[in-house]
């Protein structure tokens, strides 16, 4: 493994230095933050057992968000107010320095309310120590809001005087997810203003909810305070009934305590997701070192020979991508792997305008593809697609039968963690369709149906559409790291992370291909593919200090 399986890592080696049971899982990233030359990531953690409970922050720290370090426990239950787990939470640093740390304890009682933490020593760069702020709770749940409905603060951001702080929580009234915003200037008294910041109904319980603002014209970032001119402020929710992270573009009003999307037909629960794979529970941090937006998610299991609960805790975080707008659509964000990752590219292969053809499959020589970055370019025969009159018309990546599924404009891409005779294989493609208006519409799939032969495993299409604009070339990216492959389309409009389990494409067994199983027309592919070392994972070396 390269990166992705971190938490995993987290999970195994965090037995070995408290002695605990070795089948111990991670999940949700919490808090992160970049504070004195250190990267720190939090994670919701059961240092007993792989099953949903006993949850405890698990902290790891890292210069280049590579190569990470492990550190004690930051909290643990051990409150009244928490003693049912530490759960998710955000950080807030304030401009004096202070680190305002508000996460949800699940109580005693099973009553989900608002707890503060801040660091016992600011002068630590490795923020060994919290404590828990000696009035907790901050906050209990509001009337007409349940008990169990109420969790994940956000990060905070100021009011429009800037004297005041305020964040976001997640709810639901009935089944209207919701968003509702507090107000204070200590973070020990809160005032719940009016109304709420957003809601969809239909939607289920929104949790993990985020908040930020976008630059529609800046590549760097601002803090999450800003709110200015040629700014767009994203609201993401992590939909329970859905598992799955929504977001929407959308106008801020702080005046009137109201957020409205862009496009209500691509609001929050219904429209645009971070990623059309196994990803939740995500969480963003603004990077003050360098000014950037920074995304973590939880990539769960897909095993099915484990318990729903099982499933749920065994599992790792993905690598880290930036965020920015997506200045040629103006429709929603681009995500992309930070850049530190391509610090672990080690050799390179490039294959150069590989024709394929309507069926066709082409290897490509690539030794040990397991641990692999590939970029990927395609351009098909554009008079054969004028020609076109309608294609497949209508297409949608779950229900469609996956890649061995032909139309005239598609399937074609490439195909990871295969064995050699494709008896495995993880498919990652675009489809095309055209209507009878002449509009051309691509779909982004990664195939999942092949990819293990083990017998107590999901086998799902996962995808959505994406935009190609007149001039760009069909282009993808694909972090493939033993059993998850992150794969981005144009940029990072659209993506998908697969979690799967080959059986036949261990031991260096694992082989790549292109492929265009079209059936009317032809395609050009250019690709580069490096060799990804591991990225060095370990103990904090504390005897060394």
């Amino acid at each position: 493994m390269y990166y992705s399986d971190l938490a995993l890592i987290l999970s195994y080696s965090l037995d070995k230095l408290y002695g605990m049971n070795p089948v111990a899982s991670a999940t949700d990233p919490n808090g992160p933050l970049f504070h004195k030359g250190w990267y720190h990531l939090f994670y919701q953690y059961n240092p007993y057992s792989a099953v949903w409970g006993n949850i405890t922050w698990g902290h790891a720290v890292s210069k280049d968000l590579i190569h990470w370090l492990y550190l004690p426990f930051a909290m643990v239950p051990d409150h009244w107010y928490d003693f049912n787990g530490v759960w998710t939470g955000s950080a807030t640093i304030l401009p004096d320095g202070q680190i305002v740390m508000l996460y949800t304890g699940n109580t005693v009682d099973g009553v989900q309310v608002q707890c503060l933490a801040y660091p016992a020593n600011l002068s630590d760069p490795l923020l060994l120590d919290w404590i828990k702020y000696p009035g907790n709770p901050v906050l209990v749940p509001p009337p007409g809001i349940g008990v169990e409905d109420f969790r994940d603060p956000t990060t905070a951001w100021l009011s429009p005087d800037r004297d005041r702080w305020r964040i976001t929580i997640g709810s639901k009234v009935n089944q209207t997810g919701i968003s509702i915003v507090y107000e204070t200037v200590d973070f020990k008294s809160y005032e719940l203003l009016d109304g709420v910041l957003h809601g969809v109904p239909g939607t289920g319980m929104w949790e993990c909810v985020d908040f930020y603002p976008i630059s529609m014209t800046e590549a760097n970032w601002r803090d999450t305070s800003v709110n200015i001119r040629d700014i767009k402020h994203v609201l993401k929710a992590s939909v329970k009934d859905l598992t799955s992270d929504y977001y929407a573009l959308g106008t801020y009003n702080p005046f009137e305590n109201k957020w409205t999307p862009d496009d209500q037909e691509l609001d929050v629960g219904i429209g645009l997701r971070y990623d059309y794979g196994k990803y939740y529970a995500s969480k963003t941090f603004f990077d003050q070192n360098k000014k950037r937006r920074i995304l973590w998610g939880w990539i769960k299991e897909t095993d099915n020979e484990a318990d729903d609960i099982m499933k749920g805790w065994a599992s790792v975080q993905s690598i880290p991508r930036t965020i920015v707008f997506d200045k040629k659509t103006g429709s929603n964000i681009l995500q992309w792997p930070v850049t530190e990752v391509e610090d672990l590219r080690s050799e390179v292969v490039e294959f150069n305008s590989v024709k394929l053809g309507p069926g066709s499959i082409a290897p490509l020589e690539v030794d040990t593809a397991s641990q692999l970055d590939i970029v990927a370019l395609f351009d098909i025969d554009k008079d054969a697609v004028e020609e076109t009159v309608e294609a497949d018309v209508v297409y949608n990546c779950p229900t469609n039968g996956g890649a061995a599924n032909r139309g005239k404009l598609g399937p074609f891409g490439i195909v990871v963690l295969a064995d050699e005779t494709l008896s495995e294989g993880t498919p990652i493609y675009f489809y095309a369709i055209k209507g009878a208006s002449g509009e051309v519409e691509t779909h982004f799939c990664a195939d999942e149906l092949r990819s293990s032969k083990a017998p107590e495993v999901d086998r799902v299409v996962y995808g959505s559409k994406v935009p190609v604009l007149n001039g760009e070339k069909y282009s993808l990216r694909s972090l493939v790291d033993h059993s998850i492959v992150e794969s981005f389309a144009q940029g990072g409009r659209t993506v998908i992370t697969s979690r799967i389990y080959p059986t036949k494409v261990i031991n260096g067994a694992s082989r790549v291909f292109l492929f265009n199983n079209a059936t009317g027309v032809n395609v050009t592919a250019s690709v580069k593919i490096w060799k990804m070392d591991s990225a060095n994972i370990r103990h904090f070396p504390f005897d060394r200090l």
